[in-house]
């Protein structure tokens, strides 16, 4: 194992300071401040980008134990190392580079092979199935979900250990010079290239030059298996010079080791005839579960690894019925008695255990945290140290109770120390002793083997919700959010609005992402969504918008901070202040909105108020709001409003004998008025993946997917009508109708009605037949002849965006967002 002492020169660093105290090996690499686990033996790298700088966290985690740190400034330690005195810390170009450094001489002491994955598309997945096919034969090291970055990659390879047999290790990149990096830290024996698309085109000059920059992943390697039908991926390959090349295609004019034939295709399988040439020619009938074209693509590149593996043909079937799809996603989801599940199924390897833990970790809720684990089947440890190690991580991730289920994590129960622990030997028993009244605002990870069926404890948890449901990416809210930021003048603070159930998505889950991300502010409506969000743990500073006077008392209860917007409102906060300490005040200025707020001819007045009252109240910002920001036609009205802004805040200033924070743009004034960006912002729509202006809205992600399924569906006659009032006409032929378990009570508008709207159906557009009901509505799917009862209907998503459907009727898109009933079930993922 690696100590301390070895890194300046594995990294080219320069030793500032050795640790006081003999240290333990290096066995953890940290990278994020929030995330200390096991002190011991963990080395911290204070990288920096554009929006984080390691350096600053230094004290905070030499305080929690940490005391080995790798940094690339000297001069960005707190007091210098002489104010860590035992510590130990080694100064290197760039951290980035000596974190890589440090996984690559790791990944030097295996001398086993090792399969590096690239390509645009099918990665993850590839990677996953490869190690379900390959683990009747292997102990398997793999990347813990989509880790295929500068930064993913070298955490993965640092989790190899003497047990494994085989790595698989996934790599993605967005600019040149990227993949050698990579390279160096996966030294990979195998690869595989999946396939050349789209994805981060805007990093290279051309498309030859992103194949040849991913192709430099395997100039190395024994074996390149890739599809022959990618002419550019093939030509690319075609340059390397050691490699043989493993190919497979369904273009039989081509020459390669394996030609696939498509059989028979149904809408869940897909047969093949498989004829490989070498080491003579042999052909086989194959099925493979699934029957969509991705899918289908992915698994052949796992089929092709198994035959150049000259697997028995009867061991490839057997092993492909038990091909599962992969979970890319960690869920949170709403469950019984105040509950929030973490739905981490099917992701049962020790580092994904990790990961899990660390987001568990990061939820503020009252209540504690609960871990629902079965044997963990994918470690190559021995189990006592397996579950030793278990025992630790949920000791550093704060878990209270555990509920071990299966024969193996039940035989070594006596390791773990968890406050509360219980122990079943199957699925069925646990669930045979389950009572919901046991579990109470409580969030409960739940990350179990496949064999175990876990996901029918997710079910067993879960409210009873009927089928209509907002998927809320978190991943894309990170984007977005990290989008806006990007653009914010240096020093300019974040506030970000969750007022109205975080534009529908839900209040809590957005916020907690939020604090973790450090926004500086959070704003809502009214008070009691402010102490919603303290029940739930968010201490980050919160606005309240629309305070009345009867919320003064859980203002200062909760420590929540009123905007201010009138003299009346004014007198009633200091009779209030005059009496107790109350937090402190936003001052709301009219500069042209003419909602709220104190006009230009009111400041003189105010000033006088708060001069006379200034052992009172602390006011902490003044705030404006423009009419007309994402629109151009409207920007001398915006400038007027911002000049007036600039006019009265001084005054304020004056009166006040202190500096505020002054905020007045909105998301389309981040991007339209960066002149104008202040001391803060306030971010709201952009936030959700609607980019108010219109002007860059493909530089943001999606959040949210409404979707519902299909209750029933019926064939109608000719001449026949649908729905209330007839309003779905007659037709002069056959139509198969859907009826949709989603009406106007969850949020879905009337308007969309007889035709106006439509959903998607197996990645086809249906039509609405009818009036939405109240409840229900109805869809024709007489073009879509596979569709069924039971199958998803998305009503808004990437594929039906929200502006156009806004379009549709006439509204705006927050309008659909928040009419989002809260009886529809939220489900948050992230991968």
């Amino acid at each position: 194992m690696l100590s301390f002492a070895d890194l300046p020169a594995l990294t080219r660093g320069i030793l500032l300071q050795s640790p006081a105290a003999p240290v333990a090996p290096v066995q953890h690499l940290l990278l994020d401040s929030r995330r200390v686990g096991q002190p011991a033996g963990t080395v911290f790298f204070a990288l920096r980008g554009a929006q984080h700088n390691g350096h600053r966290y230094l004290t905070d985690l030499y305080q929690r134990g940490v005391r080995l740190f790798v940094v690339d400034r000297e001069a960005e330690i707190p007091g210098g190392v002489a104010a860590f005195p035992q510590a130990g810390f080694v100064r290197v170009e760039d951290s980035l580079l000596a974190l890589q450094a440090i996984a690559a001489q790791h990944r030097r002491q295996f001398r086993i092979p090792v399969f590096g994955i690239t390509g645009s598309n099918g990665k993850t997945i590839v990677k996953e199935w490869l190690a379900q096919l390959l683990s009747p034969d292997e102990l398997i090291c793999k990347s813990p979900r989509s880790y295929n970055s500068q930064v993913g990659v070298p955490l993965s390879v640092w989790e190899l250990n003497p047990t494994h047999t085989l790595g698989i290790f996934e790599a993605g990149i967005s600019e040149r010079g990227e993949m050698e990096r990579l390279a160096r830290v996966i030294q990979p024996t195998l690869g595989i290239f999946t396939n050349l698309g789209t994805a981060h085109d805007a990093g290279f000059t051309s498309a030859a030059e992103k194949v040849g920059e991913k192709m430099r992943l395997f100039e190395k390697v024994d074996t390149l298996f890739y599809c022959r039908d990618h002419e550019a991926v093939h030509t690319a390959a075609q340059q390397l010079t050691d490699p043989r090349r493993f190919t497979w295609s369904r273009n039989h004019h081509y020459d390669t080791n394996v030609a696939v034939t498509v059989a028979e295709a149904s809408a869940d399988r897909t047969v093949v005839r498989v004829s490989v040439a070498h080491p003579v020619l042999q052909e086989h009938m194959l099925t493979l579960p699934f029957a969509d074209e991705p899918s289908l693509e992915n698994a052949l590149h796992g089929v092709a690894v198994l035959l150049w593996r000259q697997v028995p043909a009867a061991e490839i079937q057997r092993r492909l019925d038990r091909l599962q799809p992969v979970a890319m996603r960690l869920e949170m989801k709403q469950a019984v008695n105040d509950c929030y599940v973490l739905d981490d199924t099917y992701n049962n390897d020790l580092a994904g255990l990790t990961l899990a833990l660390d987001v568990l970790a990061r939820q503020p809720r009252r209540g504690r945290r609960t871990l629902i684990l079965s044997d963990v089947l994918e470690s190559g440890l021995p189990s006592a140290e397996l579950y030793t190690r278990v025992n630790a991580q949920l000791t550093v991730h704060g878990v209270e109770r555990l509920i071990g289920i299966g024969p193996e994590i039940s035989q070594h129960q006596a390791l773990f120390g968890a406050a509360e622990a219980t122990f079943f030997d199957s699925t069925e028993a646990f669930l045979a002793s389950f009572r919901p009244d046991d579990f109470r605002h409580e969030t409960i990870l739940v990350k179990g083997a496949r064999r175990y069926g876990f996901e029918r404890i997710v079910a067993a948890f879960q409210q009873k919700i009927h089928g209509t449901m907002l998927e809320v990416d978190l991943d894309a809210l990170v984007h977005n959010l990290n989008f806006y930021r990007a653009r914010l003048q240096a020093g300019t603070k974040l506030m970000v609005m969750v007022k109205a159930f975080a534009y529908g998505s839900g209040s809590y889950e957005v916020a907690n992402l939020l604090q973790f991300h450090r926004a500086d502010y959070l704003a809502v409506a009214y008070a009691d969504e402010g102490v919603d969000l303290r029940q739930h743990g968010i201490s980050l500073p919160i606005m309240v918008m629309n305070p009345s006077p009867g919320s003064f008392q859980k203002l200062r209860q909760y420590h929540l901070e009123p905007e201010i917007y009138s003299f009346e409102r004014l007198q009633d906060y200091l009779g209030i202040a005059r009496e107790y300490p109350m937090p402190a005040i936003h001052l709301k200025l009219d500069t042209g909105m003419r909602r709220l707020g104190f006009a230009e001819e009111d400041v003189p007045a105010l000033c006088n108020v708060l001069r006379e009252n200034a052992a009172y109240v602390r006011v902490a910002s003044a705030l404006t709001h423009l009419a007309g920001a994402d629109e151009e036609q409207h920007n001398d009205f915006s400038l007027q409003q911002l000049a007036a802004f600039q006019r009265m805040t001084p005054q304020v200033e004056s009166a006040l004998g202190y500096r505020i924070v002054k905020h007045a743009l909105n998301s389309a004034g981040i991007l339209r008025f960066p002149e104008a960006h202040f001391d803060m912002v306030r971010l709201g729509i952009g936030l959700y993946g609607v980019e108010a202006s219109g002007q860059q809205q493909n530089a943001l992600r999606p959040v949210s997917s409404l979707q519902t399924t299909i209750s029933q569906i019926k064939t109608l006659a000719p001449g026949q009508t649908v729905g209330y009032g007839r309003r779905g006409t007659a037709a002069d032929y056959d139509r198969r109708i859907a009826t949709l378990a989603i009406g106007y009570a969850d949020g879905y508008d009337r308007r969309f009605g007889n035709g106006v709207g439509e959903v998607m159906i197996r990645g086809q557009r249906a039509p609405l037949v009818g009036n939405v009901c109240m409840d229900m509505c109805m869809v024709d799917v007489t073009h879509i002849p596979l569709a069924q009862a039971g199958d998803t209907a998305i009503i808004f998503g990437a594929a039906l965006p929200l502006t156009e459907l806004a379009r549709r009727i006439g509204t705006i898109p927050y309008e659909l967002l928040t009419n989002v009933s809260e009886r529809v079930k939220r489900v948050f993922f992230a991968e």
